[in-house]
């Protein structure tokens, strides 16, 4: 039951905030997305750049990794790379990233508990790491629209098994809108502007909109 008298305008701990959670994309790789058949996979890569730059406008730790990049599956998509340069980008030979050492310790030294995670395939490369991240206590948030499948059915049901063992399902849009929450926060009101308008589709025109009409300073 609520108890009014402890009732307070504050924020749940369960939000994600820039100091409190680190994103990580695993495997947009071309080789990756030519399977891909969840959904539309240009819409995909454009999920995926969208949360890199939510990212990187709050200043959000992020880890990159592929699988077998030299041997199969290609280099990481260039419009991450592009978002981060000069990160590393760690290839692992396991599907699983969480079995891959380099990979979790990368994650560790974020020193985040909240996991928001992006990739490809949601049945395998992306089911695999957030089950293993979830029973060693971390909370995770899976990107939806910035991962894909071999199927609709197969991304689905990824969806569901991740939720079942405790996952949080996400799109990247949220993610950017629950980082900046307040748009009175000034500091990061412009970048989250221009994340919108480049990669939020009719939100993103409606913002055009509302600047030219309104003024540069209308509120998403």
């Amino acid at each position: 039951m609520v108890n009014v008298s402890e009732v307070t305008a504050a924020p749940s701990p369960d939000l994600l905030t820039p100091d409190n959670c680190a994103v990580l994309f695993i495997d947009h790789q071309p080789q990756m997305f030519f399977g891909t058949g969840s959904g539309d996979r240009t819409a995909i890569i454009n999920s995926a750049v969208g949360l890199a730059k939510a990212a990187r406008a709050f200043d959000v730790p992020v880890v990159l990794s592929t699988v077998a990049a030299e041997s199969f599956s290609g280099p990481i998509m260039p419009q991450l790379s592009e978002v981060f340069p000069g990160q590393k980008t760690i290839d692992r030979t396991t599907m699983n990233a969480w079995e891959d050492v380099d990979f979790v310790e990368a994650v560790k030294a974020t020193g985040r508990k909240k996991l928001v995670i992006a990739g490809l395939w949601t049945e395998v490369c992306v089911v695999l790491p957030v089950l293993s991240a979830l029973a060693q206590g971390y909370e995770v948030y899976v990107v939806t629209d910035a991962s894909g499948g071999v199927s609709p059915q197969a991304h689905e049901h990824a969806i569901q098994r991740m939720v079942q063992g405790g996952a949080v399902p996400v799109t990247w849009v949220q993610v950017l809108l629950e980082l900046q929450r307040d748009w009175a926060r000034g500091e990061t009101y412009m970048s989250v502007m221009d994340v919108v308008k480049d990669h939020a589709g009719a939100y993103g025109l409606g913002v055009v909109y509302a600047q030219a009409v309104i003024g540069a300073h209308a509120a998403g």
